[in-house]
């Protein structure tokens, strides 16, 4: 690409199928600031906005027409840093980095608003109606939670923590649906991990579970009260919620016949398979809503102080094990989005790419 400004869509109908366009570097109209993506990660996270993309609406926060492509492509939504390149907001300036929702693209402009010394908010009209967790960019100056050294562990974990930390605020919040044992698929992927590391020792008894290739890994975490590979025998846990991750018709289909009377929730948290059933779950978990009921019932203080608490005991955990590799430019880009929609990207292993 020789380019200055490019940008990387997928297919909608199509994962596999991808694209480099392409583009006019930008200027930034009154009100707006251009942010040079710097920094970016490719995690499940990642194929779950695009295979929710139209139902979720996650193909709304970057539309491929202005960037010249057609209805067809989708830009999927990526997590990492950007830095303000230019900028005709008061209070944004030019070199400060940001965290954030970020296009699969070397730069965004952005309608800086409700600007305060953790941020701002992207108030595009495109994204008004959309989540307003997604359209937050948080200064890394201002945000309990960053740390210079830990920003890879950010761009890779902290959307799905914040998944996990949310999941299980939420299962407390309801008593776990009066649940004695909570059963977990896609065991052996980060946001259930981070999920069963916050709920570990609240009650329920913790049962992960994940392909036999990943078992030993899995109970090597620590978090599980026990692992088994799908299939297993559950003998008789009691009343189970089933926290599903993977999103595998067959998976839920033999834990509703084994559990029979015994289910008293089933959650679609997300999902690693490309052909969900979430519309066989009871729900669809959200992390924004519960984020919202949070930021009612505590303030956005005492949120960001239990969310950054929690952060730092999960990243100290998880900093001993997880690894990165890092790939470079749009092709970089192109090479992880693809491993990681392959399942060719191990557990313990987060996909980088510097722009």
């Amino acid at each position: 690409m020789t380019s200055s400004s490019w940008t990387f869509a997928v297919s909608r109908d199509n994962l596999e199928k991808s694209i480099l366009s392409d583009g006019d570097t930008p200027s930034p109209g009154s009100g707006e600031v251009v942010l040079r993506v710097d920094r970016v990660g490719l995690t499940a996270n990642n194929v779950t906005y695009a295979v929710l993309g139209s139902s979720m609406r996650y193909w709304d926060f970057f539309p491929p027409a202005a960037r010249g492509l057609g209805p067809e492509w989708g830009l999927p939504p990526l997590w990492g840093f950007a830095d303000v390149v230019a900028s005709r907001v008061p209070g944004v300036l030019e070199g400060r980095r940001f965290y954030g929702f970020l296009p699969p693209a070397s730069d965004l402009i952005v309608r800086a608003d409700r600007i305060d010394e953790t941020g701002f908010h992207d108030a595009s009209p495109h994204r008004a109606d959309l989540p307003s967790p997604y359209n937050s960019y948080r200064l890394t100056t201002g945000d309990p939670a960053y740390r210079h050294d830990q920003e890879d562990l950010m761009i890779l974990l902290r959307p799905l923590f914040f998944t996990s930390f949310m999941l299980a605020d939420y299962l407390v919040d309801n008593a776990f649906f009066g649940a004695s044992t909570l059963v977990v698929s896609s065991a052996s992927s980060k946001t259930a991990y981070g999920a069963a590391l916050s709920l570990r020792g609240s009650g329920p008894r913790l049962i992960g579970l994940t392909s036999p290739g990943n078992v030993a890994f899995t109970r090597s975490l620590g978090c599980y009260d026990e692992v088994l590979p799908y299939g297993a025998d559950l003998g008789d846990p009691g009343p189970t919620a089933y926290l599903d991750l993977s999103g595998t018709p067959a998976t839920r289909a033999e834990l509703r016949a084994k559990l029979g009377s015994s289910l008293v929730r089933d959650v679609a948290v997300g999902l690693t398979n490309q052909v969900p059933d979430i519309d066989a779950a009871d729900e669809l978990f959200f992390a924004p809503v519960q984020m919202g009921k949070r930021r009612r019932d505590w303030g956005r203080d005492e949120l960001d102080r239990r969310f950054a608490e929690a952060w730092h005991r999960f990243t100290g955990a998880v900093g001993g094990w997880l690894s990165t590799e890092v790939g470079h430019g749009p092709d970089g880009l192109r090479s992880a989005w693809s491993d990681v929609l392959a399942g060719r990207v191990r557990p313990n292993v987060g996909r980088i790419v510097q722009l």
